[in-house]
């Protein structure tokens, strides 16, 4: 059995003496379910585990029977409640807040894990009821070490293929997989975790912008051309808005340009950015073997791979991630923490030229590091097992 490496993470967090909520939060199909029982298996605690998502009806009065079954199990020591895709339950964090603060005065020993696939209604409820009384830990796309680990795959099977566990055994069979990545997780996430938990004026207009979004990743594209491109009269407003919920889903984002000036950045035109590669892949309507004969296309793809690898690795970090161009000079990535600025190129395929955009960022930006990935750089293969802050 394959553990991530957010496993260690969870467990540590649950042994420590003062207890909090747990929470973990991430996009469909990243393992979060595996890890909570994974957890409960590895546990001597006495654990129940109860999901949202089975049939019947829930609301907070599942939560407060499921909370009753883990004060039972906590009578006599330390005891472990999970609950997954709480975020399903009206006004959830309400009820755990309640419930969770009726056992801190008799000091209970429940511990309490939650498990969400939405995270912006996630997020919602933690910033409006729960301060104080909880940690996030994200659980994110698989990145390449873990597909590797688990699934011996290799850099271009990663870059293609992209991130997710449940459709490695499909690769095979490439219509099969396509069809899984489309209607099981990119159609369950937009109607389940979007549509029917967020008022969207447009439901059409935020397909045609995940599409748009997949076949432009790692481009700049302005707001205007999207409005050109979507064939729609929607305003900018609404497409940044429609963006940032694509973004929340696990799906795609919108990297603002850097500047020092934080109203820039939001005025800025988005660097378009999957934060996995399969939704790239699979809208290209390419084999793996027809992809690897396009240079141009495949090139795209690295550098979007690279970038869901960095969206990924700053998520529960202090690093923002941006791009920068001036004047027709560009820097596809920059990482920033505090003072501290580093500066990536993705080449792929090819030797690099003199990398204008990176010298002239570097000249306007006191210690920035720089980095080259591909090329005569660090290569992807490598760059991909690097975390955000080895880089600053």
């Amino acid at each position: 059995m394959y553990y991530r490496p957010v496993f260690k993470q969870i467990q540590a967090r649950l042994k420590e003496p003062r207890r909090f909520i747990q929470i973990l939060a991430g996009p469909r199909q990243t393992g979060k379910t595996t890890l909570a029982r994974q957890i409960a298996e590895s546990h001597t605690l006495p654990t129940h585990y109860s999901s949202a998502d089975e049939p019947g009806l829930k609301g907070n009065i599942w939560i407060e029977q499921q909370w009753e079954i883990g004060r039972r199990l906590a009578q006599s020591g330390d005891a472990l409640l999970i609950l997954d895709e709480i975020q399903k339950i009206g006004n959830w964090s309400e009820s755990v807040k309640k419930l969770w603060d009726e056992d801190t005065r008799p000091k209970s020993r429940l511990r309490v894990l939650l498990l969400g696939s939405s995270p912006l209604l996630m997020q919602k409820g933690l910033s409006e009821s729960l301060a104080g009384r909880f940690e996030v830990i994200p659980v994110t796309h698989w990145s390449l070490s873990e597909m590797q680990a688990a699934f011996s795959w290799n850099l271009d099977q990663f870059i293609f293929y992209g991130g997710y566990p449940g459709a490695a055994s499909l690769i095979l069979d490439h219509e099969r997989w396509a069809n899984y990545i489309l209607n099981s997780l990119v159609e369950t996430t937009i109607s389940r975790d979007i549509l029917l938990m967020t008022r969207v004026d447009k439901p059409a207009l935020l397909k045609r912008m995940f599409e748009l979004g997949c076949a432009y990743s790692s481009q700049i594209l302005s707001y205007q051309k999207m409005t050109g491109q979507l064939q729609d009269a929607g305003n900018t407003t609404t497409l940044a808005h429609y963006l940032d919920l694509l973004g929340s889903a696990g799906l795609i984002s919108g990297l603002n340009k850097y500047s020092g000036q934080q109203v820039r950045q939001r005025g800025s035109s988005p660097k378009l950015q999957v934060h996995n590669t399969a939704l790239v892949s699979v809208h290209s309507q390419r084999t793996l073997p027809e992809a690897r004969q396009d240079s141009a296309w495949w090139g795209r793809l690295t550098e979007s791979a690279v970038g869901a690898h960095l969206a990924n690795s700053v998520r529960g970090k202090n690093i923002q991630l941006t791009y920068w161009n001036e004047r027709n000079f560009e820097v596809d990535f920059v990482l920033s923490r505090g003072a501290k600025i580093a500066a990536i190129e993705v080449k792929s395929g090819h030797r690099p030229d003199k990398l204008p955009g990176l010298a002239l960022f570097a000249k306007e930006h006191n210690s920035v590091r720089k980095w080259l990935v591909g090329a005569d750089g660090i290569p992807v293969e490598e760059f991909l097992t690097i975390q955000p802050e080895e880089l600053l």
